[in-house]
């Protein structure tokens, strides 16, 4: 059965939506959360003039809603798939827009179908086949095999520089997840993060524990200088700082 173009709209309108949500909740687990929060928040203010263009005189019809779909999934694609290769700061806006992408385009192609030609039918059909490809790919790429061990130790150098040491985005949880099996050298510069970071919390233990890591990742020779001792100039800071305030 064939469903009525204000059937659809609706359907598209319950889509965007819960891709908004989906990237402003699951920015939370990336480890730079601000690019998906922004693009959700966007997509859902998108979401919201549409709706309200519903109940207009003159709604927004379906071509025009599949076009919207298919701009903002290109935009979304352009700086999602910098942000997953080039950067690697986060692995959700590419696949999440992918699907935005590949909805509006396919409904564009299925809109227009019977009045294409036989040379068009193939060339739409070759066109769906390779977005399908494509966003099969950046599924695997992004939400399956998405490796950010960089950018874990980047939010959590940052973090650090900001003096928040424990709580969701705190350097303590950054740097746990600053690791990865295939880039082995980044597992060192975590590991003397966190060995630091629990001396100067006084915790032994834990201290202990990841220094004892360190030392079998290679030791100061496996880490540059730079690293150690922007780490420990962080810390000094955030100790002269505590000392300060109670002095004052």
């Amino acid at each position: 059965m064939i469903l009525e173009d204000s059937t659809v709209v609706w359907l598209l309108l319950g889509f965007e939506l819960g891709i908004s949500i989906i990237l402003i909740l699951g920015s939370k687990s990336q480890p730079f959360p601000t690019p998906a929060r922004r693009f959700g928040l966007f997509i859902l203010m998108v979401c919201s003039l549409l709706l309200l263009g519903q109940s207009a005189p003159n709604p927004t019809s379906l071509e025009a809603h599949l076009a919207i779909l298919s701009v903002f999934g290109a935009f979304g694609l352009v700086s999602g798939i910098n942000l997953m290769l080039r950067t690697r700061r986060e692995v959700l806006v590419a696949p999440m827009s992918g699907f935005m992408f590949c909805v509006g385009v396919t409904g564009l192609i299925t809109q227009t179908w019977d009045e294409l030609n036989k040379f068009e039918h193939w060339a739409g059909f070759l066109a769906l086949v390779v977005l399908a490809g494509g966003q099969t790919w950046l599924v695997f790429r992004g939400l399956l095999i998405g490796r950010l061990p960089l950018a874990w130790s980047q939010a959590g150098m940052v973090a650090l520089h900001k003096g928040q040491l424990r709580g969701p985005h705190g350097a303590i949880e950054c740097f746990e997840k600053a690791w990865d099996a295939e880039e082995e050298h980044l597992n060192p510069m975590a590991y003397s993060a966190l060995s630091k970071i629990f001396q100067a919390l006084e915790e032994t233990d834990k201290a202990a524990h990841w220094n004892e890591l360190f030392l079998e990742s290679g030791g100061n020779d496996s880490v540059a200088d730079e690293w150690l001792t922007a780490i420990d100039d962080c810390l000094n800071n955030m100790r002269f700082a505590a000392a300060h305030g109670e002095s004052e």
